[in-house]
């Protein structure tokens, strides 16, 4: 059955002895890690929740492994857990929990003083404290809780049952809860099992926020019998303590994360000869920083990933062939997001549906099992993105004649500049290309002759200086005049997400405004 609470028993019955977790707290067996997941189930229903009822809890915590026990008891139970971005404020945590219809909330300690006040403080009585210690405010334990619990037989859910509830929307705006089911949550783990070649012994190091679909890829390694660690945030410092300890193998992480590291003058100061993979996405990454990557940590493969939160989460993968294929004569796939994965079908569509030939651009329309059930409440939005059985992801794209998916830009970031349609990955690619570059990010302003105009906004790298003029000189051997940026502001840092998206729509309100006093 492609069910997550199948997968776990098949684990348990397969790999009991393996180890599973990797902590500060001790080592867990698989049987071990069960036998506790068991009992965390037998815990949530004894605070009330039914099993096999699909009833929702929510969880806001940092990356741990009660965290992680909590959300395998949900599916042991037949209860969703709805993982919960704590970096939102209190009232969007809030609208979170009550979009959801959420019973539970399991808190971690450092944000239990949230519920003290308003418009969380409705949420006291329904709250328990995930992580050890004292809190701010007075709170069921988890693990007493759990101690106390008799452990329960597992619920058999259907395939198409709910498991999670994942919320979009980074951390501004009204976030959409995606319907995932079990079979999209298997499916996708089956669909990348071959190409990352999970063993036993391997270990994933989860550092990405576990509110964020990125990290259900670290089903396969349950799926395997293999280990997990867990960081509830991160830094070079832990990342590269963690892999040397834990002997981690796997490492996935967003381009913003990997750029750190490689600047971190610790690197090299750690053992980390166990790490194999490095596996990354999320978020476009320029190609002068996938070479630095690569030969930072020579004989460690490379898989860049594209998917969504609505595609649990992997379509695309660039492989360790593809790499080596780029640095040897294809350069250009370095800024391919990969090839469909076994059972996904990708189509070109223009603006009014028309399925577009190899080399053209459009949305990137999807289908397969791991394509997710829809939104939950949102039947506007559903009806408007899932249609006919095909995803219509919002992001524009073509493919080549090999079947490389290239991403270009979500469609709301597309410039349209005097008529021409332009794609700001490409622009933000050439601007990476200038060794002074650090970081950049194109926007579309207002323009009164144009519509919209170009505005790039730059990172200096470390002592670097550079102007306007330099920046337009630079990019006119690279692409047309009508691509190139005539306006730009330097700045210190670019505003993030916590998965490390550049937040373009903070950029556009900054810089759209300051365009329209100019005017």
């Amino acid at each position: 059955m492609l069910t997550m609470s199948s997968l776990l028993q098949r684990t348990g019955r397969l790999f009991g002895s393996n180890i599973a977790i990797r902590d500060a707290e001790g080592d867990l067996s698989w049987a071990t890690y069960l036998e506790r997941i068991s009992r965390a189930a037998g815990m949530l229903r004894s605070l009330g929740l039914k099993q096999g009822s699909g009833e929702r809890f929510a969880i806001l915590c940092r990356n741990s492994v009660r965290q992680a026990e909590l959300i395998y008891a949900g599916y042991w139970l037949g209860a969703i857990p709805v993982p919960i971005n704590f970096r939102l404020a209190p009232a969007e945590i809030a609208q979170v929990l009550e979009d959801a219809e959420c019973k539970l909330l399991a808190v971690e300690e450092g944000f239990a003083s949230m519920l003290a006040h308003a418009p969380l403080d409705a949420w006291k009585s329904r709250a328990f404290c995930l992580s050890p210690g004292k809190t701010a405010v007075s709170l069921p334990h988890y693990d007493e809780m759990k101690a106390a619990a008799e452990a329960l037989p597992p619920h058999d859910p259907a395939e198409d049952d709910d498991a999670i509830l994942l919320y979009t929307g980074g951390t501004t705006g009204r976030g959409k809860g995606v319907r995932i089911s079990h079979r999209n949550i298997v499916s996708n783990a089956l669909q990348v099992s071959r190409a990352m070649s999970v063993s036993q012994s391997d270990v994933y190091l989860h550092v990405s926020p576990m509110f964020h679909s990125t990290d259900l890829k670290a089903t396969v390694f349950s799926l395997m019998g293999a280990g997990h660690t867990y960081l509830p945030e991160f830094s070079p410092a832990t990342v590269l303590q963690t892999i040397e300890r834990y002997r981690v193998t796997i490492g996935s992480w967003v381009p913003a994360m990997i750029i750190r590291l490689l600047q971190d003058p610790e690197l090299t100061r750690h053992d980390i000869s166990s790490l194999r993979l490095i596996s990354y996405g999320t978020s476009p990454m320029a190609a002068e920083w996938i070479r630095r990557t690569m030969a930072a940590f020579p004989g460690v493969a490379m898989h860049q990933i594209y998917g969504l939160t609505e595609t649990v989460p992997v379509l695309c993968l660039l492989d360790e062939a593809d790499h080596l294929r780029a640095l040897k004569d294809r350069p250009d796939l370095l800024a391919a997001g990969g090839r469909p994965i076994p059972g996904v079908d990708i189509r070109i569509l223009s603006d009014d549906g028309i399925e577009l030939p190899i080399g053209e651009s459009g949305e990137i329309v999807v289908r397969g099992p791991q394509v997710a059930k829809g939104y939950h409440n949102r039947p506007k939005e559903n009806a408007e993105v899932f249609r006919n059985g095909w995803f219509h992801t919002g992001d524009v794209g073509r493919l080549d004649a090999e079947g490389y998916l290239f991403v270009l830009d979500r469609k709301k970031d597309m410039v349209v500049t005097g008529g021409e349609n332009v794609y700001t990955s490409e622009v933000e690619a050439v601007l990476f290309k200038h060794p002074a570059v650090h970081d950049a990010a194109v926007i579309g302003v207002p323009d009164e002759r144009f519509g919209e105009a170009l505005f790039a906004v730059i990172v200096l790298a470390a002592g670097q200086t550079l102007s306007a003029e330099e920046i337009i000189s630079h990019c006119r051997s690279e692409i047309g005049g009508y691509k190139i940026p005539r306006k730009m502001a330097f700045v210190d840092a670019l505003p993030r997400s916590a998965m490390g998206k550049v937040l373009k729509q903070d950029l556009r309100r900054t810089y759209a405004a300051k365009q329209k006093e100019s005017q």
